[in-house]
This record gives structure tokens, C-alpha cells and sequence, in this order.
């Protein structure tokens, strides 16, 4: 039997880590020059704080899906499947057309032989399809098993299939794109495809763990006992991520099996610490800037992909940075202020569709 609890409360700080996973990822994708290596995502093995965002996000995700889909008591209504099979397209299709921008925009209209066909919101699609799947068929208390059990066989496709290895002409993981999608459809400046098909077993069973995440926010009667779950299970998942890199380094390319572990227990442990901050202590006052991004949350992170490429095409990018390197003379240092300026750019889109009570839903 799938379990719900009667507790529908809200709680505020679920958005503000949103928006600030969504603040991060707008940041770290929009450096401009050199920027500084700890906006930038490690080579291969390892992480660097830039190596967090997309992660959290799916935890994130993971936890939202939980918490919408116990609103119809996980029950595979037509309705409900229609809205998760639409999401699923559009989010796939949205994340296709960001792709086409990039070429089009540039002149290259019938790009489609060389149009790349994963990306971030790709990986999100699927993801949130199959967790959904999941939630509606499968009884939730082999949710920690089937988390297990994903991970397990990725585990072997790594580890059976050169999975570490960098170099694409050995690595299972760009062969199978390779061979199913060809080279022209790729992500060119990494040996693997970091959103590639084989990577999305681990990015279901990321998602998962944020689901179970999203349980035991649900099962609890009150927020001290939501606190202390999601801390519990944060400081699990980092222990658990410690002890399998020794064996299966840290790699965001991979989306390696201690990555998904560590990424998920810090997701958690910032969520328990929000929980605390936002939700019983009520120090609420500097998270209206987080909110903005949260409540508008995949929305304005398209934006922003859009917004990067005609910034890019229009010569605004290079003009900005050139007005911030007037002023600032290290390199690295106009890089990110640079960044925090397009970040500020798009709150202020978000600003105005906070105040006016938008909320796109994709």
C-alpha cells in the first residue's frame, strides 16, 4: 500500500533552496572569460562547487514530485498521466529548441544534423518521467532498494564497460551514444555526453533518493521531526558517498554512483539546515531573493539559456564584461562579477512575474 500522510503543510524553505540551486546554476553556466576554477566543473574525476547545482536540482525535483504526486493519492489517473507525459515533452522539446536557438540564431536554421540531443532539461525529462512512473506504480517502500538496485547496475556498466575511463573510443558510456545518436548529436568537450542515455540510470536513482527525501517530509507530524529526517538521511547519504569513492571516484561526467550519494547528501543536509533556519526559526528575511527564483524556478532557468545566447549573438556579453573590466582588473574577478550581473538580470525577470503573481509551470 503507497503511504501519504494528512500533513499538507508548505514549507517555505523547499523554494528558497529551489531558487537558490536555480541562482547557482545561472551563475556557474554564465562566467564570462576566465573564470574562477571553483565555478568551473572539474575535468573528470572529482567536484568542485560548480558540480553541485544540476545535482540539487534533481534532488530537489525528487522531493516536489513526492509532494505533488501524493495530492492524487498516487493514483494513475488519466489526468494525472496526461500532465506527466506533457511535462515530459515539453521539457524535452523546450530543452531541444535551446539547442536549435543556439545554431539558428547564428544563421545555421536546418542545423538538425548537427543539433545536439541531450542537454540539462533532456536529463530533467526523463528523469522526472520514469521517477513519476515509479511513484504511481511501485509501492514506495522499496523505494531505498530500487535506489540500491539502479546503482548497483550502473555500478557493473562502469566498471565492465570502461566507464571511467577517458577516452570515447573505449568508455561504454559515449559508445552506446556514440552508436545510437552519432557523434554530430554530441557533447564534444568531454569524452562522454555529461546528459548521455546511459548517465540517466543514475540520474533516476538521483532522483529517487530525493523522493524518499520528499517521504519522509510528508510522514512527519511536525518540522523539528522533518529537520532532523532529511539531516539523518543527508549525513547517510554522505557517508555512503565517502567510503564508494574510494572505489568509484566523484565524476559529474559519469554521473558516477559516490557523486549521486555526496551531491544528495549535501543537498539534504542544506535542506535540514533551511528547514530549521526558514521554517522554525522563522528567520525569514534574506530569502525573498531565493524565492523570486524558486517560485519561477525551471522557467527562468530557460530564460537564461536564452537571454546567454542573444547576449552572445548581439555583442552585450563581451560590451558588459568590458565595462565590469574597467573597473575591476583581475580577470577572474570581472568573470564573476559578470555573472552576478546576468544573475541580477534575470531576478529582476522573475521579480515581475513574482509581483504579479505569475508562476510558469514547466
Amino acid at each position: 500500500m503507497k503511504d501519504i500522510s494528512s500533513n499538507s503543510q508548505r514549507l517555505l524553505s523547499l523554494d528558497v533552496l529551489r531558487g537558490l540551486t536555480v541562482a547557482g546554476m545561472i551563475l556557474v553556466n554564465n562566467g564570462y572569460g576566465e573564470s574562477f576554477e571553483m565555478l568551473r566543473h572539474a575535468q573528470w574525476n572529482g567536484m568542485t562547487p560548480c558540480d553541485l547545482v544540476f545535482p540539487f536540482f534533481l534532488f530537489i525535483m525528487g522531493i516536489s514530485c513526492y509532494l505533488s504526486l501524493s495530492k492524487s493519492q498516487f493514483t494513475a489517473t488519466r489526468p494525472v498521466l496526461f500532465k506527466i507525459v506533457k511535462r515530459t515533452i515539453l521539457l524535452f522539446a523546450i530543452g531541444l529548441f535551446i539547442n536549435w536557438f543556439d545554431h539558428a540564431i547564428w544563421g545555421d536554421v536546418l542545423c538538425f544534423g548537427h543539433l545536439r540531443l541531450w542537454a540539462v532539461l533532456q536529463r530533467i525529462a526523463l528523469c522526472y518521467f520514469f521517477a513519476s512512473m515509479f511513484a504511481l506504480y511501485a509501492n514506495h517502500r522499496y523505494t531505498i532498494p530500487t535506489i540500491i538496485g539502479l546503482l548497483a547496475v550502473y555500478t557493473l556498466i562502469l566498471l565492465l564497460g570502461n566507464g571511467y575511463a577517458e577516452d570515447a573510443s573505449v568508455n561504454v558510456l559515449a559508445q552506446v551514444d556514440l552508436n545510437l545518436f552519432g557523434y554530430d548529436h554530441l557533447y564534444h568537450k568531454s569524452p562522454v555526453d555529461p546528459e548521455g542515455l546511459l548517465g540517466t540510470i543514475s540520474g533516476v536513482a538521483h532522483v529517487l533518493l530525493g523522493f524518499y527525501c520528499g517521504r519522509l517530509i510528508k510522514q512527519k507530524k511536525n518540522v523539528e521531526q522533518k529537520a532532523l529526517a532529511v539531516f539523518v538521511l543527508g549525513t547517510v547519504c554522505i557517508v555512503a558517498g565517502y567510503l564508494l569513492s574510494y572505489g568509484l571516484p566523484l565524476n559529474k561526467r559519469i554521473w558516477s554512483p559516490s557523486y549521486v550519494f555526496m551531491t544528495c547528501g549535501l543537498a539534504a543536509l542544506l535542506q535540514a539546515l533551511f528547514i530549521y533556519t526558514i521554517d522554525i526559526c522563522k528567520k525569514k528575511g534574506w530569502t525573498k531573493f531565493f524565492h523570486v527564483f524558486g517560485v519561477n524556478a525551471l522557467a527562468l532557468y530557460v530564460a537564461s539559456e536564452l537571454l546567454a545566447i542573444l547576449f552572445g549573438r548581439f555583442g552585450i556579453s563581451p560590451a558588459i564584461y568590458d565595462a565590469l573590466h574597467a573597473v575591476i582588473p583581475g580577470l577572474k574577478w570581472a568573470s564573476l562579477a559578470y555573472a552576478l550581473v546576468f544573475v541580477g538580470i534575470n531576478f529582476l525577470i522573475g521579480y515581475f512575474l513574482w509581483k504579479r503573481k505569475i508562476f510558469i509551470k514547466l
